[in-house]
């Protein structure tokens, strides 16, 4: 991948680039961004351009060669490790090796793609894939070897926060101190998930989200008229990847919107109505026979929901981006709920449901408890300060 292919990150890239030009190549370096950011993208345009030399960032002169294998991901010097787990194709001690040919599938299609999308690629959508100690074994493998064309060898970690502890500390060693001409790149989204002996030692730097203009153009060049590619830019709220899923159909949001308002409606009436409460089990059960990382997913969408609302309620709707499509639901009469006495209540019942889930909870139970806890905090009144215009 090249830097020119790249949406917006002007400054990123040339930062990348005049760094590499002066000989200023740090060992190991995180990006760090939230998803659809373009910190993978990135990444591997780093990775080809440290590893090629290049100084315009084209495919030609000398480097043709070197461009097009890395342009592939069949670069010898060029490795990954990403989160697996094992499956129909692989029965046990899966590692990032035997994903090979899905992953240069999910680059060329997704690039801006996030975890589930690599997860249901690979028929893995109801696990919590990791990168456990069998993958760190193999990466001091592949870079005790020498560099095969003489160069850089670069080993691209993708959300490196996957890494179990065993794993982290197996490359701690590796990771302070490479072999000559090694560059570990650290893909991640939630840096504080990293351990701190790993990020101590890593150069780190931070995505913003998208600009909506870069995401709105590139939209346009797929065939959205300009108002409509605006429109999803600003609903993506610098996610490219959710961007594509919209002008797409194909968003998990979509089925997200459908649970929440389900939820929500369950939980207004559920004070002092026993069918209601009733209600609310059938959805806990509804949405636990899903795979945990659908089920994380969905209770950061719920967090992000609340957020907006309490934006909305206290009239910074210029800063609100999020819209819900399902018919007879509006974001602004649900906002005056979500208020100062109940929004941190709200986010930390999420938050913990989310942790508890991620450590293999009784997902039914764990939904089934956020469902009443949720009744009850929506019933919160505001101050009465909050309720003057």
């Amino acid at each position: 991948m090249l830097f020119k292919e790249i949406l917006g990150l002007i400054h990123i890239k040339n930062h990348l680039a005049s760094s590499a030009n002066a000989g200023r190549i740090p060992h190991a370096q995180m990006f760090v961004g939230p998803e659809g950011s373009g910190t993978l993208p990135m990444a591997l345009a780093y990775a080809q351009y440290v590893i090629c030399g290049n100084q315009n960032g084209e495919n030609d002169g000398p480097n043709e060669s070197c461009n097009i294998k890395c342009h592939s991901l069949a670069h010898p010097d060029m490795h990954f490790a990403f989160p697996v787990s094992n499956s129909d194709k692989i029965k046990s001690h899966a590692v990032s090796n035997h994903y090979m040919e899905e992953w240069r599938q999910f680059i060329n299609e997704q690039p801006y793609g996030n975890l589930f999308d690599w997860y249901r690629l690979i028929g893995i959508e109801k696990k919590q894939g990791q990168i456990g100690v069998d993958e760190a074994h193999d990466v001091v493998k592949k870079l005790s070897l020498k560099s095969y064309e003489g160069g850089y060898k670069v080993m691209l970690i993708w959300i490196a926060e996957k890494m179990n502890t065993a794993a982290a500390n197996k490359l701690l060693k590796l990771i302070e101190e490479p072999p000559d001409k090694t560059v570990f790149l650290l893909v991640v989204q939630n840096e504080e998930q990293i351990i701190q002996t790993i990020r101590s030692r890593c150069q780190i730097l931070h995505f913003p989200p998208l600009a909506e203009d870069a995401m709105a153009k590139a939209l346009e060049e797929k065939g959205l008229v300009r108002e409509e590619a605006l429109r999803l830019a600003h609903e993506a709220n610098g996610n490219f990847n959710k961007a594509l899923d919209l002008m797409n159909n194909d968003s998990e949001d979509l089925v997200f919107e459908k649970w929440f308002v389900q939820w929500v409606r369950s939980a207004f009436k559920a004070k002092g109505n026993k069918s209601a409460v009733h209600e609310l089990i059938l959805w806990a059960e509804e949405v636990a026979k899903t795979g945990r990382e659908t089920q994380k997913n969905f209770l950061h969408y719920c967090i992000t929901v609340m957020r907006q609302a309490m934006l909305i309620n206290f009239n910074a709707k210029e800063l609100a981006f999020m819209r819900i499509h399902v018919d007879g639901f509006q974001l602004e009469k649900f906002a005056p709920f979500v208020h100062e006495n109940n929004i941190l209540s709200i986010v930390s019942e999420l938050e913990d449901a989310i942790y508890h889930i991620e450590r293999n909870g009784n997902s039914k139970i764990i939904l089934t408890d956020l469902s009443i806890k949720l009744t009850r905090l929506l019933h919160k009144k505001a101050s009465k300060l909050s309720t003057i215009n």
